[in-house]
């Protein structure tokens, strides 16, 4: 098993150290799925609290920015992109987060809780008309680093 980055040799938590490392361009893909009824689905552009898709899409834009508020071992960091799409597919609506930033450290937490918050988002504005929606996956897609 690999060693742990946020514990010390003493077992204690800790903020892992970025500041010696040179800052690449990172960039994460997210994604969460949210299994609805059809009946929901054809309904999440016009619910009574409106577009469910597009709070869900600034949702979790918003939600990336607030990272390292909500994940407390995350550094806080400078993002230069996030996008998040919320597209129905068969069944379910599939929220895709991407992440940008240059820094010292990756953006995959990022995207990870813009994915979520997204799923959330749309569960929270259709749960009146769909007691049976499941969260079914938050996953990481991809990330990539290059130098700068």
């Amino acid at each position: 098993m690999a060693e742990l980055s946020h514990v010390d040799a003493a077992g204690r938590l800790r903020m892992v150290d970025v500041g010696g490392k040179p800052l690449s361009r990172r960039r994460a893909i997210a994604r969460a799925r949210l299994r609805v009824a059809p009946a929901t689905a054809a309904q999440l552009r016009e619910l009574p609290k409106g577009d469910a898709l597009a709070a869900a899409e600034l949702a979790g834009i918003m939600a990336a920015k607030r990272t390292s508020d909500l994940i407390p071992l995350c550094h806080p960091l400078p993002l230069t992109k996030v996008e998040v799409r919320a597209e129905l597919v068969e069944g379910a609506v599939e929220l895709t987060a991407t992440a940008e930033t240059t820094a010292q450290t990756g953006v995959e937490m990022e995207a990870l809780v813009a994915a979520s918050v997204a799923a959330l988002t749309v569960y929270d504005m259709a749960k009146a008309i769909d007691k049976e929606m499941v969260v079914e996956s938050v996953h990481l897609v991809e990330k990539t680093k290059e130098p700068v």
